[in-house]
């Protein structure tokens, strides 16, 4: 994927082709680097695993088998000039997106082994564990939203035999205005929005946690790892309630920057809910003061001061019963 980035970054400088208002390299280029960060974080999470190795090992090949095959089927079409993607304009373009929709599935379900395996995993720090277990899962809803780009819009459906059956765009036709540089649509809903903020949770929960844990030698607050736990969920949450807002919107052909009420609402409570709780999980832990009753911890009123010149504290010890004498006297 590294190799491929650098061949579409050659592509979009040198190749003046246009397809559906992008230069025609900046899909390989974006799902390249895309998958560089995405095959980094699944290869991190894996070596976390004390059990399952073996498993973890054959689903990562298949997650490693299924995206190099996407990104052949889709530099293919880049070099015929064809768009790969919800292309049935020929059976040979039909036949191309249909082995893309299976590369993708046996894509997800490699990652959905992977997140069950570190589900199932015990990992020693329990920040880690979380951090690592809801990333994946967030992921993997973030890659579910590509599913719904299949479907066709009305406007297809209004044409028999359409030769492109499916958009990322909600309420406005692909190749529209977009987004520098993402490439996003500016006037109507976009799905890869989501779908792009879903899947980048794989590396922005477990990089959050990382950046605790650096701070933590500097804040004592840190330091506690139930902190740093509270804290993760809590980026986790927030991180969720994102996901799901940006899908709604998407869904309702509503423009990243154009909010309507509703969407700025939600935003609005995502960020004071994550605030509140951030708060909240910052509180200095609670340690327990000492047991009155407990035989080994006496007060500091009950307990005569230490005065130079006094002899060395001795510890009693019963002694042997055939060494007891009876006592005499009152």
């Amino acid at each position: 994927m590294g190799v491929l980035a650098l061949v579409s970054a050659v592509g979009i400088a040198v190749d003046d082709r246009v397809l559906v208002g992008v230069p025609i390299w900046t899909k390989p280029f974006k799902f390249s680097v895309s998958f560089v960060a995405y095959a980094l974080s699944l290869a991190w999470m894996l070596t976390l695993l004390p059990r399952g190795r073996r498993v973890g090992w054959w689903a990562g090949t298949v997650v490693t088998a299924a995206s190099a095959a996407e990104m052949v089927l889709i530099t293919l079409q880049v070099i015929r000039g064809e768009r790969s993607h919800f292309n049935q304009a020929t059976p040979f373009d039909n036949t191309v997106f249909q082995l893309m929709g299976a590369t993708v599935l046996v894509l997800w379900l490699g990652a959905l082994a992977i997140a069950v395996l570190l589900l199932r995993a015990r990992i020693l720090d329990r920040a880690t564990a979380w951090a690592v277990r809801l990333s994946s899962l967030i992921a993997l809803a973030g890659a579910a939203v590509g599913f719904l780009m299949v479907s066709p819009t009305p406007e297809q459906q209004a044409v028999d035999g359409s030769p492109i059956v499916g958009a990322h765009s909600v309420g406005v036709p692909d190749g529209g205005p977009s987004m520098p540089v993402t490439g996003w649509a500016s006037d109507g809903g976009d799905l890869r929005i989501p779908h792009f903020f879903g899947m980048h949770a794989l590396q922005v929960l477990p990089l959050l946690l990382l950046v605790l844990a650096a701070l933590a030698p500097r804040f004592t607050r840190l330091a506690d790892e139930r902190v740093r736990l509270r804290l993760t969920l809590t980026a986790a949450a927030a991180y969720s309630a994102t996901f799901v807002l940006l899908t709604w919107q998407a869904l309702r052909g509503q423009a990243l920057l154009a909010p309507d009420g509703a969407t700025a609402a939600g935003a609005g409570a995502i960020v004071l809910l994550t605030a509140a709780s951030a708060t909240l999980s910052l509180r200095g832990p609670t340690t327990a003061g000492p047991n009155p009753h407990s035989p080994d911890r006496r007060s500091a009123a009950g307990r005569r001061p230490v005065v130079a010149g006094d002899p060395p504290a001795r510890h009693h010890r019963p002694r042997p019963a055939h060494d007891r004498r009876p006592s005499v006297g009152p």
